[in-house]
């Protein structure tokens, strides 16, 4: 597929003819995660040009959100409409715990409903199933098929090559997982990626039809901070998201003993590895802030309070080279230093966004360099040019816009022929049979009502039938010739 030019302004989306795209997804309103956050603002848009959207999800349970309540998390196997206007389909859940097999039993479940549900949303143009949830791949696969609709797979993570550098599959099992993961890559009529180095990785991999649409912010939502005091008495530093494996937030905690009372550590989030940071806080007599979850004014309050806040990710799986935690373009927006304990495309992108500064993954580097904004506290001092990056490159606005043409070019130049899938082929075949049990038998069809004959007119009135002429057909036939 060759990507095409979109059109751009409220002219240009009212002339789109309206489309329906159904979402598969492990996460959505009124959860908080980062899919969330990323389709919560596509749907705005896609909704303002003519796109009918459905969701299929399971009940909220995971990372509950600020409109998180009893009556916004849903019920299994009913229907809600979201605030956008987009119809919720809800199915079941099995939360056991918050580590990795606990996760993966979730996900089969949720997958293997989602499959069901999905099926019977009613008719659209095209599916669409964003990762992380492995599962639901396969899931969203299944649907499209049935439904002989395109699939749009969205890779949020470096998937299979995650998996790999995480240990989630181990043995045989990682084979069996890396190839289902890659034939349903290799089965989407467009592949869509949140970076350009997986993008090249699925290209050379042989996988086609493959685009990039970032991650983003609603750009008008966020406001540019004032630069922080002149002077403090120490440097507050922040980690705001996630606390997991793919974080490896023990170098912060062991570089936040290393600088001592001149830095002031804050970590805001939740995560599987929570506790071991609170213990490993203990054991080190270090004074580290944990705090819960924070959303929407309270964080760019928490934000503005802050000197550097945290970009990290580990350096030692080598499939992060290639991902961006979703927190950046955030922070680069609000004009905050960055301490960045990343590489990669991550690392490229704040070097030509020309904030920030990348460091090392050694508590001991990172250490050095919060020293060294506490005592230079003009380091902390940023130019606006993250901003202004941010605008031409991870706006949702104008994400929005490109995702609406590459789902309209894949509908166009792969939507299968009418009636291929399995359901509109049962459906025809429902027809079929009720119109062939309801027509009338050939013997009925010649006698009518009791003594009526062929060439009687209506109710046996003896009046010929239009168009019907026994001699000729006779004659016709050769037996009375």
């Amino acid at each position: 597929m060759t990507p095409t030019s979109p059109p751009t302004g409220t002219e240009a989306a009212s002339s789109q003819p309206p489309l329906r795209l159904l979402l598969l997804a492990s996460s959505y309103w009124p959860e908080h995660s980062p899919p969330q956050r990323r389709w919560y603002s596509l749907v705005s848009h896609l909704r303002e040009r003519a796109w009918s959207v459905s969701v299929v999800c399971p009940v909220a349970h995971y990372g509950p959100g600020p409109d998180y309540s009893e009556t916004t998390r849903g019920r299994a196997w009913r229907r809600q409409t979201g605030f956008l206007g987009e119809q919720i389909h809800r199915v079941p859940f099995l939360f056991v715990g918050d580590h990795r097999t606990g996760k993966l039993l979730d996900q089969l479940v949720s997958a293997a409903a989602s499959a069901v549900r999905g099926c019977l949303t009613g008719r659209q143009d095209v599916v669409v199933v964003t990762a992380p949830s492995l599962p639901l791949l396969a899931s969203a696969l299944v649907v499209a098929r049935v439904k002989g609709v395109p699939l749009v797979v969205e890779m949020r993570d470096a998937w299979p090559n995650l998996a790999e550098d995480a240990s989630v599959v181990r043995g045989g099992s990682r084979s069996l997982v890396n190839r289902a993961v890659v034939s349903v890559q290799n089965r989407a009529d467009l592949v869509v990626t949140v970076t350009q180095g997986f993008a090249r990785t699925l290209r050379e991999r042989g996988v086609r039809n493959v685009v990039t649409v970032r991650n983003g912010i609603l750009l008008e939502r966020t406001p540019q901070l004032p630069p922080p005091p002149v002077e403090r008495d120490v440097l507050r530093v922040l980690y705001l998201g996630n606390h997991g494996e793919s974080q490896s937030l023990d170098r912060l905690v062991r570089a936040a003993h290393l600088a001592g009372d001149a830095v002031e550590l804050t970590l805001v989030g939740q995560g599987s590895q929570k506790p071991a940071l609170k213990e490993l806080a203990r054991e080190l007599g270090v004074n580290v802030r944990f705090l819960p979850p924070e959303y929407r004014e309270l964080v760019f309050a928490r934000y503005q309070a802050t000197d550097s806040i945290v970009i990290c990710l580990r350096d030692d799986w080598k499939s992060f080279e290639d991902t961006i935690p979703s927190k950046t373009y955030e922070v680069l927006a609000v004009g905050r230093h960055i301490t960045a304990v990343v590489r990669g495309e991550a690392a490229h992108v704040l070097a030509e966004a020309g904030e920030g500064d990348i460091v090392g993954s050694d508590p001991k580097e990172i250490a050095a360099l919060w020293l060294a904004l506490a005592a230079d506290r003009s380091l902390l001092l940023t130019h606006g040019s993250g901003r202004e990056w941010v605008r031409h490159n991870a706006d949702y606005a104008d994400l929005a816009v490109h995702y609406d043409q590459h789902l309209r070019d894949t509908v166009r130049e792969h939507t299968r022929a009418c009636g291929a899938g399995l359901l509109p082929r049962a459906a025809r075949l429902a027809r079929s049979l009720r119109c062939s049990l309801r027509a009338p038998s050939p013997a009925s069809a010649w006698t009518g009502r009791a003594g009526a004959s062929p060439s009687a007119g209506p109710r046996g009135t003896g009046q010929p039938v239009a168009g019907f002429h026994p001699a000729s057909e006779r004659t016709a036939g050769g037996v009375g010739a």
